[in-house]
C-alpha cells in the first residue's frame, strides 16, 4: 500500500500531480498539507491543515512512500524578505528533514532551471541552496526537477508572466540540441514526469525540462 505526500497541491504543478495520482491505483492513500480550504472528495485524500509556520507539529504526520514538494512563491507575493527565505529555503529543508528521519524513501522537490547556490539571484540562489542540503540527506531516491518556464493558467494572474508564456511559445521550434532544456514547458507534463520519476528508477538526481518532456510521454 502506498502513500503519497504531496506538499503545495493547490499551486500550478501541485494540483495537476494531485488529480493524476487520484486516479492512479499505485497510490491507495494520498495526505495533502494545505494552509487553505480545498474542495476534494476522495476516500484516498487525507487533508492536514496547517500554516507550517511550526513544522515541529507534523513530525508524527509527515509518513508515507514518496514526498512531494511543489511549493513555491514569488517576491510579489511574498515581499518580506525572511517570508520568502523561509518558503522557498526553509521549507523544502526542514520538510525533507522530517521525511528523512521518519523513513521516508522517496523526496521529489520542484526547484527551477538555473538554480544555482552561487547566484545572485535571490530565487535561484535559494532554489540552489535548498538543492545542496536536499544532496546531504541521501535519500534513497532524490528527484529534483529543474523545469523552465511553466505553461499554464496558474489561480492567480501573472501579467508578466502570461506575456512571456506567449512570446517563448511562438518561438518554441528554436529549442532544440544543447538548448532544449530552456523550451517551455507544461506544468501537467511536470506533474506526468514526477510521477513517472517516483515509480521508476532513473539513477540521476537532476532532470531538466528536456528529460522531463520525454518522461512525461511515457
Amino acid at each position: 500500500m502506498k502513500t503519497a505526500i504531496i506538499f503545495g497541491s493547490s499551486g500550478l504543478i501541485g494540483n495537476h500531480l494531485l488529480n493524476l495520482i487520484v486516479k492512479d491505483d499505485y497510490y491507495q492513500k494520498i495526505k495533502i498539507f494545505v494552509r487553505s480550504k480545498i474542495n476534494i472528495n476522495n476516500p484516498k485524500v487525507e487533508i492536514i491543515y496547517d500554516d507550517f509556520k511550526n513544522l515541529d507539529n507534523l513530525k508524527k504526520i509527515i509518513i508515507g512512500d514518496d514526498c512531494f514538494f511543489c511549493i513555491g512563491t514569488t517576491k510579489k507575493d511574498t515581499p518580506n524578505k525572511n517570508e520568502y527565505r523561509r518558503i522557498e529555503y526553509d521549507m523544502p529543508v526542514n520538510i525533507a528533514r522530517i521525511a528523512k528521519l521518519n523513513s521516508i524513501n522517496s523526496f521529489l522537490y520542484i526547484s527551477s532551471m538555473g538554480a544555482n547556490s552561487k547566484t545572485s539571484n535571490d530565487y535561484l540562489k535559494n532554489k540552489g541552496q535548498a538543492e545542496d542540503e536536499l544532496m546531504k540527506l541521501n535519500f534513497k531516491k532524490l528527484a529534483i526537477l529543474r523545469p523552465s518556464l511553466l505553461l499554464g493558467r496558474r489561480k492567480s494572474f501573472r501579467l508578466g508572466e502570461r506575456i512571456a508564456q506567449l512570446i517563448i511559445t511562438k518561438i518554441s521550434f528554436i529549442f532544440f540540441g544543447k538548448i532544449k532544456k530552456f523550451k517551455p514547458i507544461k506544468a501537467l507534463d511536470v506533474a506526468k514526469a514526477l510521477i513517472d520519476i517516483a515509480k521508476n528508477n532513473h539513477e540521476i538526481n537532476f532532470f531538466e525540462s528536456n528529460k522531463l518532456a520525454d518522461l512525461s510521454k511515457k
